[in-house]
């Protein structure tokens, strides 16, 4: 959660927020959330668990690296 916030502060591309998942069930229903850091990143990759901070950024990255379809 704190590299995710360090993240937002660095760039204007990342938006971090952290929820108490008791006083929002609707959104632990929308991302399914079963455990606790789960991370959603741009609403359809769901990391879960507190990653080594290599990890995080890998998966983050590989999250958002454009596909190449349509080049």
């Amino acid at each position: 959660m704190r590299l995710a916030h360090k993240m937002a502060i660095e760039s204007d591309h990342v938006r971090a927020d952290a929820l108490e998942a008791m006083e929002f069930p609707h959104l632990v229903q929308r991302y399914e959330v079963s455990g606790v850091p789960r991370t959603v990143v741009n609403e359809s990759t769901y990391l879960d668990g507190a990653l080594p901070e290599a990890s995080f950024v890998a998966s983050v990255l590989a999250a958002v690296k454009p596909s190449g379809k349509g080049r």
